[in-house]
């Protein structure tokens, strides 16, 4: 656990923790940051909640204590969101002081009650706010379905700083470099990819509420954005919430000008027009990215195809429907309401066709208004005829797709 001072008055206690399913779902090959925060006036507060992965209260009592905070002193356990991730410590914070209040909205109050027994709850509104003394006035602004419905954000307005919980946060354990300014531009690039695979698996299904969240943010004078995930922004806080303006745009259709190539073969014969695609964005200068289903997980799937502006689907019929693995990718996609995509779709077919038809279903049903290209099928292996249509296929697909480029 690390403990780094953010503002004056102000700690952060952060963890990287690895080798976990996020939400029991999300692969996170790069492991999740997990930050609390402690405000300090002359009365304490604790926002998102202490770290204590191995729940023993003498890990938490030390960490406290190395950043001068008595325990005893802790009057309010301030709850943005009551996902575990940030509250399940409550129950042991329990052991180390009994006499403390619980500051939440309305929604969050009937879960604290229900996940962890407790009683000791005072419902915030839109605009309350809880004077620390020695200049720590905390306001409280609830952002519902960001990404449960008991949401909010706590704001401390002498240091300018937003606590924003899940909002502005991204997946990714932490190093040696915890702030914006600290980064190096690998690492930029490392929370750039990670923001957008935890924007996408974790919160776009949310995207109409998060663009309220976020001018919500746009509303208050921000200094720095404390998230309960990743980086804090303290130089230019601006800048992480134009990453998330972008990301919602791209869960709408819009994208980075490249391909992603969603796919998967049962014998090898619609893998020969996977090649030939692949050649054609290589002759034409396109980047691309290429995910072989079931070997890549969905959580990359899914956040690889919510960044590009184009998306090519190569896959058989298997027993009259789509290739599961893709479908199950496309079907997680359109469930995580990512919209709008223009792609075009390949692939072969044995006795009888099928794939084409699930295709179609699995986009009705889910609203996904994506814009497609005619698709190309082809019985056993692809001939100099189906190649010829993929390549036309791969053309129009780049030239639809210009519009949507968004970097």
């Amino acid at each position: 656990m690390k403990r780094l001072k953010i503002a004056d008055g102000i700690h952060m206690l952060t963890m990287n923790v690895e080798d976990i399913l996020f939400e029991g779902i999300w692969e996170i090959a790069n492991g999740v940051t997990l930050n609390s925060y402690i405000v300090q006036g002359e009365k304490t507060a604790i926002i998102d909640g202490v770290v204590n992965w191995d729940g023993a209260p003498e890990t938490l009592f030390k960490s406290l204590e190395e950043i001068g905070v008595d325990p005893q002193s802790i009057d309010y356990l301030i709850v943005n969101h009551m996902e575990p991730d940030h509250s399940g410590w409550i129950s042991h914070f329990r052991k180390i002081k009994d006499d403390f209040t619980i500051l939440c909205t309305d929604r969050a109050a009937k879960l604290v009650a229900s996940f962890y027994d407790e009683d000791k709850i005072k419902v915030v509104k839109e605009g309350d706010t809880l004077d620390l003394g020695k200049g720590k006035v905390l306001s409280f602004h609830p952002v519902p379905n960001v990404h449960w419905p008991d949401t909010m954000y706590t704001y401390e307005r002498s240091t300018k700083t937003l606590f924003s919980c899940d909002m502005f946060g991204a997946f990714g354990r932490m190093k040696d470099h915890f702030f914006d300014d600290e980064m190096t531009p690998e690492e930029e690039a490392f929370f750039e990819f990670e923001g957008i695979r935890y924007y996408s698996n974790v919160m776009t299904t949310f995207t109409l509420a998060l663009r309220k969240a976020i001018e919500k943010a746009r509303s208050l004078d921000i200094g720095i954005v404390a998230p309960g995930h990743g980086p804090v922004y303290r130089k230019n806080p601006q800048k992480i919430i134009d990453d998330y303006i972008r990301f919602a745009r791209y869960a709408e259709g819009t994208g980075k000008n490249e391909v992603t190539i969603l796919w998967g073969s049962m014998y090898g014969m619609t893998a020969k027009a996977i090649e030939h695609a692949e050649s054609i964005l290589q002759r034409e200068g396109v980047k691309y990215n290429k995910l072989h289903m079931p070997l890549n997980s969905e959580s990359e799937a899914v956040a690889t195809v919510f960044q590009s502006a184009g998306i090519i689907i190569g896959a058989p019929t298997y027993e009259y429907k789509l290739f599961p693995p893709v479908a199950a990718a496309l079907s997680e996609l359109g469930r995580k309401r990512i919209t709008g995509k223009t792609a075009f779709r390949f692939g072969s077919y044995g006795w009888s066709g099928g794939a084409e038809k699930e295709l179609k279903e699995i986009v009705e049903r889910n609203y996904m208004k994506w814009d497609f290209v005619e698709s190309v099928e082809f019985e056993g292996a692809p001939k100099e005829e189906h190649f010829a249509k993929v390549e036309a296929g791969v053309m129009e697909l780049l030239k639809k797709m210009r519009e949507k480029v968004v970097e």
